[in-house]
């Protein structure tokens, strides 16, 4: 199976590179995707500068209108789609099924807001005038998104843009291109106008830099490490895009005294090793108080062996493989790191390599304790399985060290006292808050995103998300019939 790319309403032809798409719990060839070229990046903008025009003259309850049966044919094909996505990336069936439903829920969410959009109508400080803001597409965006939620990320990005009058090219990432390719078939069906939603398979090198560097792409939204969003920040600088940034995380929960331990063993299983620790929203970091800390760890470690290990289509599986040869490779350079550190290793820290585990690419679930909140292993974004147990006194001294990274995406906080809730959310410096629950899980009618390192202050989900792809517009009409000068004809 050959993915190519979908451009101005066709699948595009002639002669390419390809490269192999295998799926991370077998090694298994999956398909073979498009390398792309900037001439691919060119035609694919010609197309949707075209269709973005007359997609904007389209009312946006019509637009919608695409959105609805969008979502109606996800619904429809869920559990195909769901498949889809474990085989390519991984994760387990349930959370494929999950990140499935959560592309439905923004395409009907989205759908709402064409009959939404909402500006603002205000009194004009002169007579007989009247003043006004109203959202306007911005013509036409890039999307990169990344191959952890290859289907999630790219409705928060792509349904927002078309509902807003945009057209869009998608550039997903080339480990997790199958659900890019399902997804422009269901764009295909539905009938959205030639252009106005374009996929283009490759590089972030090659396709990626030739849509931040294209004159008639006027925004970027791109989700990914901390260390490629500064280049794209950088290099759409230059061109005075509107960039739209959401990046890494080092996520925390934190457990008082007070706090119900299994719950909190229930958050922190399932944010840590769930997608086998590779979201930007994993809880990487237990902050525990020091007088449940003991017994936290050893609740941790008796549920941590029970943990499933391997291929995701299994429905017994709760922990999958990570996604390929390098991510294994970082992870495990990590284990080192964190011994040289001096902190204590109590399970995992190994490549899984027994029967069918050799085949596909396996991280142990892992555990240090005796963290220091400095050390690296407690700084840097590992994405994988591993979590870091730290000791602290207080509640004060618990968002301190929660606080003390370069990100800010997720915290959590557990305890059952709702002065210490109440203080912890107000002082937690991170975009999302969880009480009682883990550092997963963010639901799309709220914004999504973080502070410090993990982004550029804007954000995917919820009505924010309009903000990133339309432009306000003020409007002034003054039927007085004579010229009124604003702050000087008031008298």
């Amino acid at each position: 199976m050959k993915l190519t790319n979908f451009i101005n309403g066709k699948w595009q032809e002639g002669e390419a590179s390809y490269t192999a798409v295998l799926n991370p719990a077998n090694g298994e060839q999956l398909a073979e995707v498009r390398m792309s070229t900037k001439e691919d990046v060119d035609a694919a903008v010609e197309a949707a500068v075209k269709a973005q025009k007359k997609w904007a003259l389209v009312p946006a309850p019509k637009r919608a209108d695409y959105l609805y049966e969008i979502g109606r044919l996800m619904k429809e094909r869920k559990e195909h789609l769901a498949q889809v996505l474990t085989k390519e990336m991984g994760k387990v069936i349930e959370e494929g099924r999950g990140e499935v439903q959560e592309g439905i829920d923004m395409a009907f969410y989205m759908a709402g807001e064409g009959r939404r959009l909402f500006g603002e109508t205000t009194p004009s400080e002169l007579a007989d005038k009247f003043a006004m803001s109203v959202r306007a597409p911005i013509g036409v965006v890039g999307l990169i998104t990344p191959w952890n939620f290859p289907v999630a990320i790219a409705t928060w990005k792509s349904f927002p843009a078309l509902v807003a009058g945009n057209a869009f090219i998608w550039k997903p990432a080339t480990e997790t291109p199958m659900m890019a390719y399902e997804m422009a078939k269901i764009f295909e069906e539905v009938g959205l106008p030639s252009g106005v939603a374009n996929v283009v398979f490759g590089s972030g090198s090659e396709v990626g830099t030739a849509m931040i560097e294209h004159k008639d792409v006027k925004v970027i939204s791109f989700t990914g490490s901390t260390d490629t969003g500064s280049k794209v920040a950088e290099l759409g600088g230059k061109h005075l895009k509107k960039i739209s940034l959401e990046m890494g995380g080092k996520n925390a929960v934190i457990v008082m005294e007070d706090a119900d331990l299994n719950l909190a063993v229930d958050g922190i299983l399932w944010s840590a090793f769930g997608t086998a620790g590779q979201r930007c929203t994993a809880c990487s970091r237990v902050i525990v108080h020091k007088d449940v800390k003991k017994e936290l760890e050893k609740m941790l470690l008796e549920r941590m062996e029970k943990l499933t290990i391997g291929d995701g289509m299994d429905e017994t599986v709760k922990v999958g493989p990570v996604i390929n040869k390098a991510a294994l490779e970082k992870i495990h350079s990590y284990i080192q790191i964190g011994k040289e550190e001096g902190a204590n290793l109590v399970v995992g820290g190994t490549i899984l390599q027994d029967g069918d585990l050799a085949k596909g690419n396996y991280y142990a679930p892992t555990l240090f304790t005796d963290v220091k909140p400095d050390m690296r292993i407690a700084q840097e974004e590992i994405f994988g399985p591993v979590v870091s147990l730290i000791e602290v006194e207080s509640l004060e001294e618990a968002i301190e060290v929660n606080n003390g990274v370069k990100f800010g995406l997720s915290s959590s906080i557990f305890s059952r006292d709702i002065n210490k809730i109440f203080r912890a959310q107000r002082d937690l410096d991170t975009g999302i808050v969880y009480v009682n629950a883990g550092t997963t899980g963010a639901e799309i009618h709220l914004p999504f995103g973080g502070t410090k390192g993990t982004g550029n202050g804007h954000r995917d989900s919820g009505v924010a998300a309009l903000d990133v792809y339309t432009e306000w517009k003020s409007i002034y009409i003054d039927y007085s019939g004579k010229l009124q000068r604003a702050q000087i004809d008031t008298e």
